[in-house]
């Protein structure tokens, strides 16, 4: 389909595409290990004259940037590339190392070559140069420099005196909607509503910035959803994926999003995860078992050491996991010593798998604080650690989250990347302050982001792009930032409607009060058929029917249910299929609202056992209905239901309507189901999440599902979120060409555009149009903007038109960035 801009009919899919994969590229170079492979062949032949103080031929290697200003290397280029013809050449005048050295081998010369096809890949903060900087430990108070023009604000303070320095000036405010807009997007990810925009722009209050911030921070439900991605990445939580299937891996999603509703302090969620009080937040530590043989870096113990020290500290131990780091000061002995404080057994120490013969003594990796005491049991260990991580005087733990917090808003860490905190910050006293006022406000990470958020900083326009000065960064202003792929998705519904009607995180998303805050009490029981009967085990792959016949006296104003089945199931309500699932520890919420009507209704429910031998087998459903009329009813599974051993044949539906339906047609008696006991496994996973689940939907404050608690699909690959195999402190911030392909024609995003173009049809055009601009853009359209969509669409619009004027919105870059 060549697909146009409906406001730019001349503007088609190419050319918005070919403007789009303009943007700049990420380095490709996943394949190429910097560590492992180049490092050494560097150090071993070109470290001697082009490394640390050295630079022969006024030629140095101390970092990336030297080394491609010195025009030696085209980047992406290797027959471009001077340095692989002087290490290739023949001749002993040029040849490079020089003579007497050994020259490199062909495996050595094919690597470096592969290095700089892939854009010289760096280790980030690595330099050959003798380390010239260690970050303090102990935190710092600097001294506010005197305001400037009435900007008394600690944070402009400090930059203005930087931006002094720098030779530059202060960016101009952002006016009051691009404020609102980024200000939503940033602390509770969401577009505003157009009803807040105008209420906003038409407030004269002087201090109604300040204000709107406090309102954000304050809608607890909207701040926990949102930030659930960043401690989600920051953690490696998700809800499935590698480890989940075999009971390697277990979620912390409960625990987390409990913490951030409520506002935990960031010291006590630290020392939570670090030392486990209960099993809800134990699966940071216990991270991934591995299926198979694994090597000595895989192991839980080494995993622990690499997440504890990458989430808190911003260090990454991986390098050291395997032997002394070549890229900054952490040893083996280090990596493996805060290892065994988690270890349950004696660690052997290994070097790149092999073991040294020595086995590793618990410790922490800053004794200065103190140490953990390795004869103490795990947990005690634990415990000490947690209390060192978290100590007053370990600054770099406060300092790691700040920065963290300070690029999510502002768009670049002042320590960058984040997980290189060993690098020099752009900015010593920005970061410091940052870090002892979250100290001084009990860890509270809304404190921290409202003080940079009511900056005049933070509400500046945002800079150009900067051209770093002698290799370092230089602070101009907030950088723009793309939506990431929660946000993208939560905007779209937002706009269509077209929000899911479950979610996939096992959380209460409640707050106290709220009747959804409390677990409701069902009355469900597990049922299957006669196979189940009298303590016997259904066979692997039965599959079978069972349904409730139900009269409504009046009509439905509100009908939600919840159900699992153990293996699977399908559930038809009034012949139309509402819903399935094939993981029964996963129970889903089913909105009936548009299935159920006054009279004779049915739950139809195919229902399937899996497994390779005999296994239980099991159904739990509980619908709760409100009538027009007021009353409340319940249906839950019991021995009111029955089942047939007969199915719906494949590609038919069971029909319209009670007694109706392939069912009947094909054969089979219904019968009363059986009641199954709930053995421990079933009691133990639905206790407390399907009461929580049911009360939620019931409830009338119910928001809209959020594509933070929902599994990771492709569209959301696409647009960067992870796997969380791994920890990812930084998504990536370049369009690629399967976001640029997924985002034109990806079947997800049409869904929801379909969706949203129905319900929008129902408006006449100019409204319509305003409405679109307002939600989406934070701003009225354009004079020539207003005129094109008028032209374009007809009167009344048609679903189509409607789509197609979506999309071309969805697909501006005003639309898909935070500026």
């Amino acid at each position: 389909m060549r697909r146009t801009l409906p406001c730019c009919p001349s503007v088609t899919l190419p050319f918005v595409l070919g403007v789009l994969l303009a943007l700049p590229r990420a380095l490709v170079g996943q394949s190429v290990d910097f560590a492992h492979q180049i490092v050494p062949i560097l150090q071993q032949h070109c470290a001697e004259c082009h490394t640390g103080r050295e630079a022969k031929g006024s030629f140095s290697m101390n970092t990336r940037e030297l080394l491609v200003d010195s025009g030696h290397v085209t980047v992406g280029v290797p027959l471009e590339s001077y340095l692989l013809e002087l290490i290739a050449a023949g001749d002993a005048d040029t040849q490079m190392p020089p003579p007497e050295k050994p020259r490199l081998t062909r495996d050595e010369q094919q690597a470096l070559s592969d290095w700089i096809a892939a854009d010289l890949p760096w280790e980030a903060g690595f330099s050959f140069a003798p380390i010239a900087y260690e970050p303090p430990l102990r935190p710092r108070r600097p001294e506010l420099p005197p305001a400037v023009a009435g900007r008394d604000h600690p944070i402009d303070r400090i930059l203005d005196r930087y931006l002094q320095e720098q030779s530059s000036a202060p960016l101009a405010v952002v006016d009051d909607a691009a404020f609102l807009r980024r200000a939503s997007l940033d602390l509770v990810g969401l577009l505003p509503e157009p009803e807040s925009l105008q209420r906003f722009l038409a407030n004269t209050d002087a201090e109604k910035r300040a204000k709107v911030v406090q309102r954000l921070l304050a809608d607890d439900i909207a701040y926990a959803d949102h930030w659930l991605t960043f401690f989600n990445d920051l953690l490696r939580n998700d809800y499935s994926g590698t480890g989940f299937i075999t009971g390697g891996r277990a979620q912390i999603s409960g625990w987390l999003y409990s913490s951030l509703l409520n506002n935990q302090p960031f010291d006590t969620m630290a020392q939570e995860l670090i030392a486990p009080p209960s099993s809800e937040s134990r699966g940071y530590i216990d991270g991934i078992r591995w299926r198979g043989e694994v090597s000595a870096g895989q192991s839980v113990e080494i995993q622990f050491a690499q997440s504890v020290s990458q989430s808190f500290l911003g260090i990454n131990l991986k390098c050291a996991s395997c032997h002394d780091s070549f890229i900054d000061r952490w040893t083996l002995d280090e990596a493996f010593g805060l290892a065994a404080i988690y270890s349950e057994r004696p660690l052997d120490i290994h070097r790149c798998d092999k073991s040294v013969g020595r086995q590793a003594r618990a410790s922490w990796l800053f004794p200065e604080l103190g140490q953990v005491d390795p004869s103490a049991a795990r947990d005690e260990r634990l415990s000490q650690l947690a209390a060192l991580m978290t100590h007053p005087d370990n600054g770099r733990f406060t300092r790691t989250i700040v920065n963290r917090l300070w690029y999510k808003l502002m768009g670049r860490g002042i320590v960058h990347p984040l997980d290189a905190m060993q690098s020099e910050p752009w900015n010593a006293d920005l970061l410091d302050y940052l870090a002892v006022y979250l100290a001084d406000h009990d860890y509270d990470l809304k404190s921290v982001l409202q003080l940079i958020a009511t900056s005049q900083a933070y509400q500046s326009q945002c800079a150009p792009q900067s051209t770093p000065v002698a290799g370092e960064y230089v602070y101009r202003g907030p950088v723009a930032r793309r939506m990431t792929a929660e946000q993208f998705l939560d905007a779209v519904w937002m706009i269509t409607g077209a929000a899911p009607t479950r979610m996939d995180a096992p959380v209460r998303r409640s707050l106290p009060g709220d009747p959804a805050s409390d677990s409701l009490e069902l009355q469900a029981q597990w049922i299957w058929g006669d196979s189940a009967a009298d303590g016997q085990t259904p066979a692997a792959g039965e599959t079978l029917s069972l349904r409730k016949q139900f009269v409504l006296e009046d009509s439905i104003a509100k009908g939600n249910a919840v159900i699992t089945c153990d293996n699977g199931f399908t559930l038809f309500i009034n012949g139309r299929k509402v819903a399935t699932g094939d993981n029964w520890t996963e129970p889903q919420t089913v909105v009936m609202d548009a299935w159920l009507k006054q009279g004779d209704n049915q739950f139809l429910v195919v229902a399937s056992n899996a497994g390779s031998t005999p296994n239980a087998a099991g159904l739990f459903f509980e619908a709760r209905l409100v009538l027009g009329n007021g009353a409340q009813i319940v249906i839950a599974s019991d021995d009111t239901w029955e089942y047939n051993p007969t199915v719906p044949a494949a590609g038919e539906g069971p029909g319209e309507g009670p007694g109706e339906g392939p069912v009947e047609r094909g054969g089979g008696k219904w019968t009363a189901a059986t009641v199954v006991p709930a053995n421990a496994a079933w009691s133990s996973t639905l206790d407390l999440p399907a009461g929580s689940m049911l009360a939620h939907a019931m409830s009338d404050n119910t928001p809209m599902v959020r594509a933070s608690l929902m599994k990771n699909d492709f569209l959301m690959r696409s647009l960067g979120r992870p796997f969380r195999e791994q920890i990812v402190s930084m998504r990536p911030t370049e369009l690629t060409t399967l976001e640029a392909v997924d985002l034109s024609n990806g079947s997800s995003l049409a869904a929801a555009l379909a969706v949203g173009a129905e319900k929008l049809s129902q408006m006449e055009r100019e409204p319509l149009t305003v409405h679109l601009f307002q939600l989406a853009l934070s701003r009225n359209p354009t004079v020539v903007e207003h005129a094109a969509a008028l032209e374009f669409l007809s009167e009344p619009p048609t679903v189509t038109e409607v789509e197609d004027l979506l999309w071309a919105v969805l697909m501006l870059p005003e639309f898909l960035l935070i500026r």
